[in-house]
């Protein structure tokens, strides 16, 4: 089993660079780490919660919207050669990185490989840490990036990668989507059943609940639109407000996830919540976001896009 630590990054295509920046900025309140050629490199961490600081945590480029890539890194750098080996033993091809693409992405090594989704993952060792001080755009009172929602065109099948294959564990369902952890954090990957591959939506946590208030009345301000919340989600207990980006990207902030703890890992056991709004929102708030909303029944009978 490949024993991942966290999620790393986030890599985005964009038609549109510059507005991307504009949003990543003095909407979300990022801070841009620096651009480099058709790329902008943005950090969302506070050292007082993590005890590190990434060097950034998410990417948009110039290029193709429908174009994500997840990376995370390993709790062992002395696993990699390993983790490729088991990867492609389990029949998914892997690539490694080449010099250009790990410099791009500010690593020393990676692969890449792709669940049987289709949607586009990377192994990475060392990646770049900061020594500068985290200075957003906004006063988001972001703390860090925390989760990703992550399409599925079969969420039985796909759990079973996850979960067989890589070390994630099953923390809650709701209806057929598994909430995966891969560390102590109730989930670092959400797997929401759709037509096409690519990420639903990106998380970034907040020091406190004030901090989603004044979230929620500042989107409204700036004519953001807001697709879900603010609301209580009763699998993680986390509150929550979802809103729309750049080439309908949905991000979140919330505060309060629930951790389950290594001396509650032998006991603990997943529950199943129905795919209903309430399994959502325990407050009644209800999403306008089609993976939170479709029939499965719709969904299975949808067109199948792979990635490209």
């Amino acid at each position: 089993m490949v024993d991942l630590h966290d999620i790393r990054y986030l890599r985005i295509g964009t038609p549109d660079l510059g507005s991307a920046v504009e949003f990543a900025t003095k909407i979300v309140g990022l801070q841009l780490a620096g651009r480099e050629g058709k790329a902008a490199y943005f950090r969302s961490d506070k050292t007082s919660v993590r005890g590190d600081t990434r060097d950034h945590t998410l990417v948009y480029f110039e290029g193709d919207p429908a174009d994500h890539t997840i990376a995370f890194d390993l709790k062992s750098r002395e696993d990699f050669d390993r983790a490729g080996a088991e990867i492609e033993k389990a029949g998914h091809p892997v690539r490694y990185g080449t010099k250009d693409e790990c410099e791009l992405r500010r690593v020393q090594q990676l692969l890449a490989f792709k669940d049987p989704t289709g949607n586009k993952i990377e192994i990475v060792v060392r990646p770049f840490h900061s020594g500068e001080r985290y200075f957003p755009a906004r006063d988001a009172g972001i703390t860090h990036f925390s989760h990703i929602g992550l399409r599925t065109s079969d969420a039985p099948r796909d759990e079973a990668f996850w979960t067989r294959l890589l070390n994630a564990r099953v923390s809650d369902w709701i209806g057929d989507a598994p909430l995966l952890r891969v560390n102590t954090i109730h989930h670092t990957l959400a797997l929401f059943p759709s037509s096409h591959p690519g990420v639903q939506h990106i998380n970034h946590q907040v020091e406190d609940f004030d901090d989603v208030m004044r979230s929620y009345y500042f989107l409204r301000e700036k004519g953001v639109k807001i697709v879900f919340g603010p609301g209580r989600h009763p699998s993680s207990s986390a509150c929550f407000l979802y809103f729309e980006g750049p080439d309908r990207m949905v991000y979140e902030y919330s505060v309060g996830v629930k951790h389950i703890l290594p001396e509650e890992e032998s006991s603990y056991r997943p529950r199943q919540f129905p795919f209903a709004p309430e399994s959502f929102c325990m407050w009644g708030s209800r999403p306008d976001i089609p993976e939170f909303r479709e029939s499965r029944e719709g969904i299975k009978n949808a067109p199948l896009k792979t990635a490209a």
